[in-house]
Parts: structure tokens; C-alpha cells; sequence
């Protein structure tokens, strides 16, 4: 596909939140991730992005929830899928630290045709999958 199309990418995903600090603290000292930018847009609101250490990927927008129908959605944005993919290049050392940084693993590993994985939840209980693709 040629034009405007192939300029895009998806560069940030919403997560709705309870807190904005409780989610950058656990993201950052969970997971490893970096603080990109923290910016008061007053009222309260703040715009709020983290990114994998890398900075490869889509950031997080940490969206703190406004309103009780936000709430509601906190912890289960996808009815109880898995939400979000964290790729790694080496499986066994991202799984142990992540344990060892008391992230909740809802399964053993397990190997697939894609890869090994494991689903986790993050601070409210949204699902995502640790996966090293095969290649």
C-alpha cells in the first residue's frame, strides 16, 4: 500500500488508572520501564506516558479514571482477554525478574508455536502476555 497509509504506527495505548503515581511506581519498579513524560494539564489531569526501558514499542498513556464508568473499566479493559504483549529476547531472564519484582504470573510458562509465554496481570488486574516470539 502506497500514500498516507504506510507513515502511521500505533505509537500509545490508554490504560485507564486508579492513581497516576501508583501506576508509575509500579511500572517503573516492576517492570523496568522509563517515566517519558509526566505534565500537569491542571485540574488534576496530567498527561502521563511510560515506555519499555528500550524504547522500543508503544508508550502507555496512564490515564487516571474521572468518573465512575472509568472506574468501572479499571482492571478489565478487554472483559478479561489479554490486553497488552510485552516481547522480550530472553524469556527465562525477564520472567525471573519480574518475579523476583513481585509481578503476579497467572500461569507457568508455556511454549507455543509462536513462542513461550505466560499471561500476568499488572496492578489492577489487567492481563498481558510475556512472550518471546520464536523467529
Amino acid at each position: 500500500m502506497t500514500g498516507f497509509a504506510e507513515h502511521r504506527r500505533v505509537a500509545t495505548v490508554a490504560l485507564v488508572v486508579a492513581s497516576y503515581d501508583e501506576a508509575i511506581a509500579w511500572y517503573v519498579e516492576r517492570l523496568g520501564f522509563l517515566l517519558v513524560e509526566d505534565v500537569d494539564l491542571g485540574g488534576g489531569k496530567r498527561w502521563v506516558t511510560v515506555a519499555p526501558a528500550n524504547g522500543r514499542g508503544a508508550m502507555l498513556l496512564l490515564a487516571e479514571a474521572l468518573d465512575e464508568a472509568q472506574r468501572k473499566s479499571i482492571g478489565n479493559q478487554t472483559g478479561g482477554r489479554v490486553f497488552l504483549f510485552l516481547e522480550t529476547d530472553d524469556f527465562a531472564r525477564d520472567h525471573a525478574a519480574m518475579l523476583e519484582k513481585g509481578v503476579e504470573f497467572r500461569e507457568a510458562p508455556r511454549f507455543e508455536p509462536y513462542g513461550t509465554v505466560a499471561v500476568f496481570a499488572d496492578l489492577h488486574g489487567n492481563l498481558w502476555d510475556l512472550i518471546e516470539p520464536k523467529r
